[in-house]
């Protein structure tokens, strides 16, 4: 049991905690319950999460499915919105680029990654673009094709929340009212998720490389 165990640290010395007791857990195959408020230890540590809020359970379940749910929109505040999967590094790419395979096709990111390296990805739902088509010529490396699986927000305020599926990933993407009207999108639609390299949050071993 493990009460916020890096309160006391600074983002460093946090990130070689984490990976060591990561390997712990992995090596000795013991159940961790982690009490946090730093949602970075959730993607780096969590395979499953429990959510409450005033003491009550808001949201119960393996961390990609709660945190791909497009209902809980008080995120937003706490943490920002956005899906949290894993991935495996490929290869390196281009221009300082590496690439990741994960249960829906790959990505590029702008990250010092070892090719055969196991991390967690995390795409902000705010840096999420939807096209009808794939476009050309533009800056965004990952274009994802996909198909709308849930939509929060329909009929009031002037957000949305869309839910993707990618392969076995539920991507979300936060966008207008007006962008969900333009573009038709309803539940069944397919779909293009267009996410930025430098957007994409990877959290695993390759991070001491970097501190």
């Amino acid at each position: 049991l493990l009460d916020e165990p890096f309160a006391a640290v600074d983002r460093a010395v946090r990130r070689r905690l984490q990976n060591e007791i990561d390997s712990i857990r992995r090596s000795l195959g013991v159940p961790l319950v982690l009490v946090t408020h730093d949602f970075d230890d959730v993607v780096r540590l969590a395979t499953h999460v429990l959510l409450l809020e005033r003491g009550r359970s808001v949201a119960c379940g393996p961390l990609g499915e709660v945190m791909s749910r497009p209902d809980l929109t008080w995120l937003r505040e706490a943490v920002g919105l956005g899906a949290v999967f894993e991935a495996t590094a490929t290869r390196a790419a281009a221009n300082g680029l590496v690439e990741l395979a994960f249960d829906g096709g790959t990505l590029l990111v702008a990250e010092a990654v070892t090719p055969g390296t196991a991390v967690r990805v995390r795409v902000p739902a705010r840096d999420v673009i939807l096209a009808n088509r794939a476009p050309e010529d533009v800056s965004v490396h990952n274009v994802l094709a996909g198909t709308v699986t849930a939509i929060h927000g329909e009929g009031g305020g002037r957000h949305a929340v869309v839910q993707v599926a990618v392969g076995a990933i539920r991507l979300l993407a936060e966008v207008t009212q007006d962008a969900v009207i333009g573009l038709g999108i309803a539940p069944g639609q397919s779909i293009h998720a267009l996410v930025k390299s430098a957007s994409l949050d990877v959290a695993g071993p390759r991070a001491d490389l970097n501190t």
